[in-house]
């Protein structure tokens, strides 16, 4: 089975890259299955139901979210009527939306995924850990679904190397989002789950984690209140993760860093079919 996870998608830029590029990288490399963290979707904060519904049209099975669920209010109303948006697992009991989607792939295989937002540094949600094992024994790999992807949106990478680990074995994929920036580590872990430790983002990379470089540089310099953060508005990079997993087990057989698109060095699937 083929997976793309895509990083958080960053205001028009981001959306304009996956719509452009996400129907094409479908059928070229024979996705099964595709990821999306869009909780930056609505102009940098947030997601509405027409992004939602774009991005589903545009080719994802299953859009995640993040500390930005409800910048959009909407979201709290619209989410539950979406199976495919799925918010952190972890927030406390009666919060609107579920952290968890089974969803079949274009192969007939069943796919558990699962969002969960991490602690440190961040709004302290219920226990990350503890919400995705309640996820993996209702939807064991192996057992009930065939692959596991797992988003943790978290700050702080000793926290999302501390879940690729307590997850190696259970898991194809633990991938972090929320800093907008790739990382290195792209690798598979001892027991064959596939990790990285923040996908990246898509949107322009000229600027600063997504948005236009003047306000972050004078909140740096001036320690002032002044205009709002906006998206910046040159051409979008789609940044992620893809995966090959093996049917049998469902766990990973190859991982790469995936980067298409300007300002970043190209990082493609070695083997899938390009055009």
């Amino acid at each position: 089975m083929r997976l793309l996870f895509l990083g958080d998608i960053v205001g028009r830029p981001g959306r304009l890259a996956v719509q452009d590029q996400l129907p094409g990288l479908r059928e070229r490399w024979k996705l099964d299955c595709v990821v999306i963290n869009g909780e930056n979707s609505a102009g940098g904060f947030g997601i509405t139901e027409a992004i939602c519904d774009e991005l589903l049209a545009a080719g994802a099975d299953v859009v995640t979210l993040g500390n930005h669920s409800w910048d959009q209010r909407e979201a709290l109303v619209f989410i539950e009527r979406q199976p495919a948006l799925i918010r952190p697992a972890n927030y406390p009991a009666g919060t609107p939306g579920r952290g968890a989607a089974v969803i079949e792939a274009r192969n007939g295989a069943r796919v558990l995924v699962v969002n969960v937002m991490g602690r440190l540094f961040m709004d302290a949600l219920d226990d990350p850990f503890g919400a995705v094992e309640r996820e993996l024994n209702a939807c064991p790999l192996g057992e009930v679904a065939d692959a596991v992807i797992v988003d943790v949106h978290a700050e702080a990478t000793s926290e999302k190397q501390a879940m690729g680990y307590f997850l190696d074995g259970r898991a194809s994929l633990v991938v972090g989002t929320h800093t907008h920036v790739p990382t290195s580590d792209t690798r598979i872990l001892p027991g064959g789950t596939a990790y990285q430790s923040d996908a990246g983002m898509c949107g322009d990379y000229d600027s600063i984690l997504g948005m236009h470089r003047e306000e972050p540089v004078r909140r740096f310099l001036q320690k002032t209140p002044g205009a709002r953060l906006e998206p910046a508005s040159g051409t979008g990079t789609l940044s992620g993760v893809a995966v090959d997993i093996d049917d049998a087990t469902g766990l990973a057989k190859a991982v790469w860093a995936i980067r298409v698109g300007p300002n970043l060095s190209e990082s493609l699937p070695t083997g899938w079919e390009r055009a």
